[in-house]
Parts: structure tokens; sequence; C-alpha cells
């Protein structure tokens, strides 16, 4: 599929929604595929971000001509955002919606790692997966406390609910955030795309958290909120700093359309859900009308053509959400005791012991005993005698197999890995095998 090869068949005005079409049915919480409710957060995240993007773009902009016709399109991609968003249902609660973000954080990220030909991209997916992968854990335990709702009747048994890098370990000095960027005229498609679509899935759960957090009940749920806002902040960070800061507006622009592009027709293609697979297709015309103005406006006011950015058009291997138990499992397996050191990925035992990391982390959790994330596990260990998971098997780390204590050591206290690997197997043992 190359979507410049399409001729949009309406005018942009012409392709607004009326009250009636703009307001859908919603799904039902406990009947609807997870990968349904997946691709809805995702859109709903990504025209949130095209809606700000656009709101910057105008606020940045000294041609009121061009600002006309970016508020024509940014006035579509807000009914579009509205349209997404209404999908969810009234009787969804903000943690059982919680779930549904957590669980497409992990099963995107996997599937664009799986995907990613940029070694360093890869990595940087690889390391923020396994702390989404922690989040969804956390987050499951207090549903079970709270509302006595054991998560895999949401996840339906599609992903695995078990303790990835614990959560006390991300909270990193922000020096340690920012990464290496990269060139969109010269990376490949693919890795453009995922720092894109990573960048606004993060940021509309940093978002959601920031807004929604404090609606919980005082206490260890609205305090679990609070943490694992911050961490997201961490994650926009990081993955808004692969974005190209040499990339001009119009640039991005056109690759924020033809990412839009690419994930309607993904989802139009492998939606099961009828009502809204139609729904994704209407969004995908109003997008390649929006492609082709973004095109014409980066060649009217920059004298560029497209083809300087995406060289065929033809869109790369579609997403298609499935579980993704194994990479995950692996990635854990050999990843969990990473930390950040400036721009790149080191073993927490191979930092200095002086280093910023470890200061910045004693301050923010204080005393670990109090620490949310982890006040949420202890807490449901004491009322139900063991944590709450959705698991295949046990997980590849003896440090994070105990359902009856929870392990604030691994990736934040230097040697609380020394039996890290699969199946036990000693990590110098480990890196020799994977040497």
């Amino acid at each position: 599929m190359n979507p410049f090869d399409l001729k949009p068949e309406k005018s942009l005005e012409d392709m607004m929604l009326d009250w009636k079409d703009l307001s859908p049915r919603p799904y039902k919480k406990l009947e609807t595929d997870p990968y349904t409710k997946a691709r809805i957060i995702l859109m709903n995240g990504i025209e949130v971000e095209a809606v700000m993007f656009g709101h910057n773009f105008h606020r940045n902009c000294e041609d009121n001509d061009l600002r006309r016709d970016l508020a024509l399109m940014r006035r579509i991609e807000a009914g579009q955002q509205k349209h997404v968003n209404w999908l969810s249902p009234s009787d969804e609660t903000p943690l059982e919606t919680t779930i549904g973000y957590e669980q497409l954080a992990v099963d995107l990220t996997a599937w664009l790692a799986m995907h990613e030909p940029d070694m360093y991209a890869k990595q940087c997916m690889d390391f923020a997966l396994l702390e989404d992968f922690d989040h969804l854990y956390r987050y499951a335990d207090l549903l079970k406390m709270d509302e006595d709702l054991p998560a895999h009747k949401l996840v339906q048994d599609t992903i695995e609910i078990t303790p990835g890098r614990p959560t006390v370990a991300h909270h990193r000095h922000p020096f340690d955030s920012v990464r290496a960027p990269r060139n969109a005229k010269t990376a490949d498609i693919r890795t453009t795309l995922g720092a894109l679509i990573l960048t606004a899935g993060e940021q509309q759960t940093m978002n959601f958290y920031m807004n929604l957090g404090n609606t919980q009940p005082e206490g260890v749920a609205r305090d679990l909120y609070l943490e694992i806002g911050m961490v997201e902040e961490e994650h926009v960070t990081h993955y808004g700093a692969l974005l190209d800061p040499s990339a001009t507006w119009l640039q991005n622009l056109l690759l924020r359309e033809y990412m839009e592009c690419y994930l309607y027709y993904s989802f139009a293609e492998t939606e099961v859900d009828p009502y809204v697979k139609k729904i994704w297709e209407h969004h995908f015309e109003q997008e390649v009308a929006h492609l082709h103005k973004a095109a014409d406006l980066l060649y009217k006011h920059e004298n560029e053509e497209w083809q300087s950015l995406i060289p065929n058009g033809e869109f790369p291997e579609l997403l298609d959400f499935h579980p993704t138990k194994d990479y995950v499992r692996e990635v854990l397996a050999e990843q969990a005791t990473l930390t950040a050191k400036d721009e790149e990925f080191v073993e927490l035992d191979d930092l200095p012991s002086d280093f910023r990391f470890f200061d910045w982390n004693s301050k923010v959790n204080g005393r670990i005993q109090d620490v949310p994330s982890h006040r949420v596990i202890r807490e449901l260990q004491k009322k139900d005698g063991e944590d709450y998971r959705l698991e295949d098997a046990e997980s590849p780390l003896r440090e994070l197999r105990s359902r009856k204590k929870d392990n604030t050591d691994l990736g934040r206290v230097q040697g609380a890995g020394h039996d890290l690997g699969r199946e036990g197997v000693q990590k110098e043992e480990r890196e020799a095998v994977l040497a």
C-alpha cells in the first residue's frame, strides 16, 4: 500500500463528521478483544499528539494562510480523537482502562522492537519494555486488591503478568533519560515510525496518569499513579529524544500524517470487530487527504518533495498486535539489570559506586518500604498471602520468582543480580554463552 498513490475522494471540509456520527457505540469492557482496546488506546494517543503538534506548529508560524490550513486539518484530527476516545465505555473504571494502557505499552513496544532495523533504537525499546511490563504487574495487583477483579478477565491470557525490572529502579537522574536522535532522511522509515508511535503512545499514558491519577482513592492507589506517572515522563523524554530535531515543522507534519495513515491502514486490515473496523477505514480515508495536503504544503512553502523523507511511500510490514510473551521473557532474562548512563545502557554493576543514579534514586525513593510500587505488592501479599500473577511458567529470573516477597533491589542495588539468568544460570556463564 502506498497512500501517495491514492486520490482523496472528498475535500477536507467534507470529511468532518456530524454529532451523531462522531459519537460511536462504546465497546463492552469484558467481552471486547484486548487488542481492539489496544488499538483504540493507541489511536486516541496518536490523535492527541496530532492535535497538540498542530497547536504548537500554529503558535510557531507567522504565515496566517498556512495557519488556516493547519486549523482545518487540526479540527478534523480533533474530531477523530473524540470519535476514537468515545469508544471507551462509561462503566470502565480508570484502573481497568489502565490495564489496557500497560498491555498496549508492552505488546506495542515488543512488536516494534522485533521489527526495528536500528540496533540503538531497538535497545531503547527493549529497555523501556521491561519497565512498562513491571507497571502492568503493579497495576494488576492494585486491581485485584481494590476491585477484586483479576486482570486476566481483561487481558484474556494474551499477555503474562509478572514482575519486570522493579519500578523502584526506574527512577534515574534526568540526564540519563536523553537518547541519541535519529535522522529522518537517512533512517529506515520503520525507525522513524517507531519513534513517532512510541513517543505519542507514552505521552498519552503520561497524560492519562497525570489527569486521572488524583481521582483514585487516597492511599496506595493514588500514590501508585503518582509514581508511575513520573516514570512515564521519563519514557516520553526517552522516546522523544529519538526524533529528528533538525526536521522542520512541515517535514514533521508530513511524517506524522504518514504515520497516521500507516496505523489506520494496519488496523483496518487486522481489526476483528466489524464496527470498529469501519471507523479505522473511515479515518484512513481522512488521513490520506491530510497526507496529500501535508505534501502540498511542504512543496509550496519549502520547495521539497515528499520523497526526500519517504523514498517510495510504500508502507513497511503492517502493525499486527499479537501476544509477545516469548520475546518479553527473552528480554527480561537478559536485560533486567541494565540502567542508563548518558545515551547508553549499561549493567548496574559496571557503574562507579558514586554515579549519579544511586544518589538520585535514593533521594526520590526515600524509605523503600514507603515506595508506592512496593507497597501495593506488599499489601496484597499481606491480604491474600501472595501477589497476583498470570504466568505461563515461572519467571526466567530467580530473583523475581517469589510470590511472597517483592524484590526491590534488582536493577537498583549493585550485586543484587548475581543469580541472573534463565533457569538460574549464573550471570558469568550466561554472558559467555551470549558472547
